[in-house]
């Protein structure tokens, strides 16, 4: 992966209590969000995802290693919850197991 360009990304859900009050089909979407993912993680893409239990209103992050930055976008693009979410990212230095 040394490589690779690494990224941070933090998913902004469209409200605070967007974690604790989503309706059926936001929760559908968050849903296809998860399987969206899955294979980048299990394929090593993804370094870790997850949602965040924020006090002032939940969140989901991901640090992600991609070959470039039309990579990068392609992902997010691509994503299910892109559009009733959104994205925020920054490029990292990660530290990363060999």
């Amino acid at each position: 992966m040394a490589d690779k360009k690494h990224f941070f990304l933090k998913l902004n859900p469209p409200r605070a209590s967007f974690t604790m009050d989503m309706t059926e089909e936001e929760r559908a979407t968050m849903q296809k969000h998860v399987a969206y993912w899955r294979p980048y993680v299990e394929d090593g893409t993804v370094i870790v995802l997850g949602p965040v239990a924020d006090p002032k209103g939940g969140y989901g992050i991901a640090v992600i290693a991609v070959e470039n930055d039309q990579q990068l976008k392609d992902l997010i693009d691509k994503d299910p919850a892109n559009g009733l979410n959104t994205y925020e990212f920054y490029p990292m230095r990660a530290v990363t197991k060999q």
